[in-house]
Order: structure tokens, then sequence, then C-alpha cells
């Protein structure tokens, strides 16, 4: 059987952390900044896990 391939999509937006967290940019920050406050921006810079229920899915799409 053949290797599986790792997903390069999910693979550029997704890092794997050592404990095995899948962290993410937030979405909202590529464009229109200049009606958004400097809060919400500061927190668009931050990264934030990647929800729940999408967890085992990407993983798998990451060939781990």
């Amino acid at each position: 059987m053949p290797k599986m391939k790792t997903n390069k999509a999910v693979a550029k937006r997704v890092k794997v952390t050592a404990r095995g967290k899948l962290l993410r940019h937030r979405a909202g920050a590529g464009h229109l900044k200049s009606r958004k406050s400097p809060k919400r921006l500061r927190r668009l810079r931050k990264t934030t896990q990647v929800h729940g229920g999408f967890i085992k899915h990407a993983m798998r799409l990451l060939g781990q």
C-alpha cells in the first residue's frame, strides 16, 4: 500500500506543536483594515487553536 500524501493546503495553514495541538491564524486580517479597531487587529495577529471538531480530520490530512 502506498504512503499517504500530506494535504499541502492544510499543511500551509496549520502548525502542529510539540504536544500535538494544532495552531492556526485568525481569519479577517487580510484586507479592509481601516474600519477595524486597533484592538481587533491586535487580536487577529495572534494564533489560536483549531476547533475541536476539525482536529481529527486535520491530523488525518496532515498524515499523522
